[in-house]
């Protein structure tokens, strides 16, 4: 019997030799430095801010309220002094309502903040509640927050939680780290997942390109009656959801449904590890594990780095760049963003800043395509991006959501098998943004008609 995996997908150059080996430095923040906590770092409405100028913050102090069901709190990460609420740029580009906070060098916690709970003593409701609390969610990069996650309509219906092992993201290293040098609280919030759902069992996922890890948690699992470690195919995107999801369970997930409608639920390896902090040690969401990699970098690292603190700033403490890179990318190659500015913070959907000494993308200029179809066999999603690629551009959203437009999961995988280097998966993203767009006021407009005949 083959490994568990998927069809279709592509096999980039992994990258991860640069950083895998290097165990997790935590690099703290400069004394009397800024740190900015912008409200929006999650799907969702962004947070409303708790604080105002002038205020004395603690450790753990939560500073931005959840602005919604699907929302998420902002924690301070520091102790020290709120200097202005004010719009940032974050990763993304856009611009967010910030909170900034002179950090005070004490790091003066909150009351309890790292203390021991019995977990065996919370009820459903009380995890729940101490994650919706803690501000946390999907750190994979979705952001998509995890108490809404971890409540679905019927939690009777749900038969397996899924822990994404697999980081597919070429360079990445971050959760690899993670499962070898804190493995014992990745199988501790799984547990805690588990709590809440009495028929589910627990999967983790791992790319059999890792095999340490898939060997250190086996051993810990050993005993774990509910609970079982799946070993994949290194192919990207294995660690998608709806790939993992056909991987583990053989159960397929489209645009319309969620996870939960498959009976699955799918969460990060550091989603689950800041779940245990949250609920067994009373830690909330303040930290991120953050890769700092590619040719361009003096010395790659793996970082815990306090949520806010800038870029640049980890860089700076690396030492600088080895050559100026020409490509600077906020997470890894396949899905992550360009940057032209390192003064931006980091978020909790920031795992990883890759610097390339050169920009190959620059280098090898768009030609016509030549109809070769690789695009269509390395699709994840089983549908034709030549075909779409051509609704794309004449703007035509009634072809592209014929085509099945809205299946694609805008993984990279078509954009890096093409040979004519065509920008198949930006034009994509844009045509979902437009059809998603129109849905809404077609949406709206019907709300509206509907209402003015009542």
């Amino acid at each position: 019997m083959g490994l568990a995996t998927f069809i279709g997908g592509v096999h980039p150059f992994e990258g991860k030799e640069l950083s895998e080996n290097k165990p997790v430095q935590v690099l703290m923040p400069k004394v009397k430095g800024t740190l900015a906590f912008p409200m929006a770092q999650h799907i969702g409405a962004p947070a409303n801010s708790v604080v105002k100028k002038g205020d004395h913050v603690l450790m753990g102090q939560k500073i931005g309220e959840a602005g919604g069901f699907v929302s998420a709190n902002i924690i301070s990460s520091v102790s020290g002094t709120v200097k202005a609420i004010e719009p940032r740029r974050v990763a993304s580009g856009g611009m967010s309502n910030s909170v900034i906070i002179e950090n005070d060098g004490e790091y003066t916690p909150v009351e309890g903040l790292g203390t021991d709970r019995d977990l065996a003593a919370l009820s459903k409701e009380e995890i729940l509640s101490i994650i919706k609390e803690a501000g946390i969610v999907g750190l994979g990069g979705a952001g998509f927050p995890t108490h809404v996650k971890l409540s679905p309509k019927d939690p009777n219906a749900i038969e397996y939680i899924l822990v994404n092992g697999a980081e597919c993201e070429p360079y990445l290293t971050s959760d690899y780290r993670l499962m070898i040098d804190q493995p014992e609280r990745l199988v501790g919030g799984l547990k805690i997942i588990l709590q809440l759902f009495d028929k589910a069992k627990g999967i983790i996922g791992i790319e059999n390109n890792k095999p340490e890890a898939i060997k250190k948690i086996r051993e810990l699992v050993a005993n774990e009656p509910r609970i079982e470690v799946c070993e994949l195919l290194t192919k990207y995107p294995q660690g998608g959801e709806r790939s993992l999801i056909y991987a583990t369970t053989g159960r397929k997930v489209n645009s319309s449904m969620l996870p939960a409608d498959a009976g699955c639920i799918v969460d990060n390896v550091d989603t689950v590890i800041s779940v245990y902090n949250a609920v067994a040690k009373s830690t909330p969401l303040m930290r991120r594990v953050f890769t700092l990699t590619g040719d361009a970098v003096k010395s790659p690292q793996n970082y815990e780095v306090k949520i806010g603190m800038s870029f640049q700033e980890v860089v700076d403490a690396n030492g600088g760049f080895e050559t100026d890179p020409e490509k600077i990318i906020a997470g890894g190659p396949m899905m992550g963003m360009a940057l032209f500015d390192l003064s931006i913070p980091i978020t909790k959907t920031n795992s990883a800043l890759l610097c390339f000494k050169k920009d190959e993308v620059a280098a090898n200029p768009e030609t016509p395509c030549i109809r070769c179809g690789k695009c269509v066999s390395a699709c994840p999603s089983h549908i034709v991006p030549v075909k779409m690629m051509a609704a794309a551009l004449k703007g035509d959203c009634d072809a592209f959501e014929a085509l099945n437009g809205m299946e694609c999961m805008e993984c990279g995988s078509c954009t890096f098998i093409c040979p004519a280097k065509r920008p198949l998966t930006q034009a994509f993203k844009e045509m979902r943004k437009t059809v998603a767009a129109n849905r809404r006021k077609k949406a709206m407009a019907a709300q509206a008609q509907g209402g003015q005949k009542k």
